[in-house]
């Protein structure tokens, strides 16, 4: 089993759920969040003050899958995620140990489901 996490830019959420359904993923969490990269930041005016952002908008996207559909799911990310510019974002893939659906008391693959 694997664990991925994706951080890409916000407008970029309904393109990477689009792909991930197009490949059978449905299930994942996504969570809004700040960071900075390669870009840095910028400086903006506000008030006649200068002053320098270098935590920009983006979106966590965990999701745990069976072996079979890491490859499929990290390629409809970069699918949905690229736009060839700074600040794409990044892909990790972790090995995922257990997996337990509290509901059912289920473990391992089929947990994930």
């Amino acid at each position: 089993m694997k664990y991925i996490v994706a951080m890409i830019q916000p407008h970029k959420l309904p393109d990477v759920k689009a792909a991930l359904a197009e490949v059978g993923v449905r299930k994942m969490t996504v969570t809004n969040a700040l960071g900075c990269g390669a870009q840095g930041g910028y400086t903006e005016v506000y008030r006649g003050v200068p002053s320098e952002v270098n935590l920009l908008k983006k979106v966590k996207i965990e999701i745990g899958v069976n072996d079979e559909f890491a490859d499929k799911t990290v390629k409809a990310i970069v699918k949905g995620a690229k736009t060839g510019e700074i600040g794409d974002g990044k892909i990790f893939v972790f090995d995922l140990p257990q997996c337990i659906r509290i509901r059912t008391e289920e473990t391992g693959h089929d947990a994930i489901g």
